[in-house]
């Protein structure tokens, strides 16, 4: 069983940076494609960014375009998401998630992830 464990969230306010990071177990984290979701109150579980299992792709939700950065280190374990320029609008819980690596890369909805973590909060203040 794959445990994913984020941190790195806070209270900030416009403008500031913060980086989250999802530290996984297990000896195939570099199997799994990896996601961070974000659920703001009364919203949908919305997918901020993805990362295939070798690192090689990437996707971001419009809304965090240029804005933030996933990134993975394999070596440790751990996948990133470094977060600039925050809005209030990115106020919500982050959440961490893994799936099985597909053979073509692209944008998973929730249900194709297989395990998560308990989620961080972050929120940004105007």
């Amino acid at each position: 069983q794959v445990q994913l464990v984020e941190s790195g969230g806070g209270l900030v306010q416009a403008g500031d940076s913060l980086r989250l990071s999802c530290a996984a177990s297990g000896r195939t984290f570099s199997t799994y494609d990896m996601g961070w979701f974000r659920q703001a109150p009364g919203k949908e579980r919305e997918l901020v960014a993805g990362i295939r299992w070798s690192g090689t792709n990437t996707y971001y939700a419009d809304s965090v375009e240029g804005r933030f950065t996933i990134s993975r280190d394999n070596a440790k374990n751990t996948v990133y998401l470094q977060m600039n320029s925050l809005k209030p609008e990115d106020t919500a819980v982050y959440y961490c998630a893994a799936g099985r690596g597909r053979i073509t890369f692209r944008p998973m909805a929730p249900r194709e992830y297989d395990y998560w973590g308990q989620g961080t909060q972050v929120t940004v203040s105007s």
